[in-house]
């Protein structure tokens, strides 16, 4: 999922299924937490043909409201922001944003008030008619239709679905990357931990000594 600037005051949210290319798309006066929430909720999870099982974006401070990644965790949706700079991993909704601008933006007027309409017929027309050089001159339908019987059910998708794997993302790139680091410690010194409350329980003599043992497992880490 991707935002674009079609004009002063008017963005273009994209989002694009990775398998069938299928395309939702909207059009919001700015890139904002609420618009992120809007899209998703009204637009993507209503009008793709399939469940969403996890979301892709860049680092855009849209995605990374708390309101919208505590959303996400109620759905049973994985949010999987990209690095920074990394273009080519959102490759997908890139061109697809891209296509857009070519095929329909050049030919209307964007401060029109018909745009809203004139972006539902081309997501239609993009998703139902138009042959794709990925899918061999498929449509994304086509290609739905194929791989439909693949889909899991909701019962199967909250089945996979950890939400004890699923944490707040920060914006930040870096801040991001110590904050799983300060996760994966605490994770690590759990089991160290609970060692030591077993073993003071059984002899409360011990326990001086089991905590001076995991002082000592995380100085040796420092």
């Amino acid at each position: 999922m991707d935002t674009c600037k079609i004009a002063p005051g008017i963005y273009q949210y994209t989002a694009i299924d990775d398998c069938t290319r299928y395309m939702v798309v909207g059009i919001y006066p700015k890139r904002t937490a609420a618009n992120t929430l809007h899209f998703i909720e009204e637009r993507v999870l209503e009008e793709m043909p399939f469940l969403i099982q996890r979301i892709q974006t860049d680092r855009g401070n849209e995605f990374f409201a708390y309101e919208v990644q505590e959303y996400l965790k109620e759905a049973a949706i994985k949010f999987r922001p990209v690095q920074p700079r990394s273009p080519h991993l959102n490759g997908k909704v890139e061109r697809a944003q891209k296509t857009v601008l070519d095929e329909l933006h050049a030919t209307v007027d964007a401060k029109g008030a018909d745009l809203e309409e004139e972006l539902g017929y081309y997501q239609h027309y993009y998703n139902w008619d138009r042959a794709h050089g990925a899918h061999n001159g498929k449509t994304p339908m086509d290609r739905y239709f194929e791989e439909s019987s693949k889909t899991p059910f909701r019962d199967e998708v909250e089945a996979m679905y950890d939400p004890s794997k699923e944490h707040f993302r920060a914006q930040n790139y870096r801040s991001d990357q110590k904050l799983k680091r300060l996760r994966d410690s605490l994770q690590t010194d759990v089991p160290l931990l609970r060692a030591a409350s077993d073993e003071s329980r059984l002899d409360p003599f011990s326990a001086p000594l089991a905590a001076r043992s995991i002082q000592g497992e995380n100085d040796s880490k420092n």
